[in-house]
């Protein structure tokens, strides 16, 4: 399962390139060609929410979260699976569970954009369930399976 989780989130590293892109592009469209700005910046915020969801869980594995000094030198990793079985997992599971009425009816529904009405909006919200997955199966696989990271 680890691996599997791995290579997804190894994957959606390469969406910060066509976010990049799409970020570059929102001035030239809107002051050159006077169309698609708006396209751009839509396709960029469905784009950034499926990267830092999984990028998230990434961070969690190779464990390069920042953290307070006096935390990490008072030895942070024992502290690790506790805090995953008392924070992480508990708020991933409520989210999934509270979120995903709210999801299915936005894919059912192909949820768009509130101010422009383009399509693509439901993915946003695909994302935040996505994150909470990710981060379940993660503190999952870290309270069962000890301080093995990824480095």
């Amino acid at each position: 399962m680890r691996n599997w989780l791995d290579r997804i989130t190894a994957a959606a590293a390469w969406l910060v390139l066509p976010l990049a892109l799409l970020l570059f592009a929102q001035w030239p469209l809107r002051d050159l060609l006077h169309a698609g700005s708006r396209q751009a910046n839509d396709i960029a915020q469905w784009v950034f929410a499926l990267y830092v969801a999984l990028a998230l869980r990434h961070a969690t594995r190779a464990d390069a979260h920042l953290k307070a000094p006096a935390v990490w030198h008072g030895g942070w990793h024992r502290w690790r699976r506790l805090g995953h079985a008392l924070c992480v997992l508990p708020f991933a599971l409520f989210v999934l569970v509270s979120g995903a009425p709210m999801t299915w009816r936005a894919v059912v529904a192909l949820e768009s954009f509130p101010d422009t009405f383009n399509p693509g909006y439901f993915i946003i919200k695909c994302a935040a369930w996505l994150m909470a997955l990710a981060m379940a199966l993660q503190a999952l696989l870290d309270v069962m399976g000890g301080e093995d990271t990824a480095s």
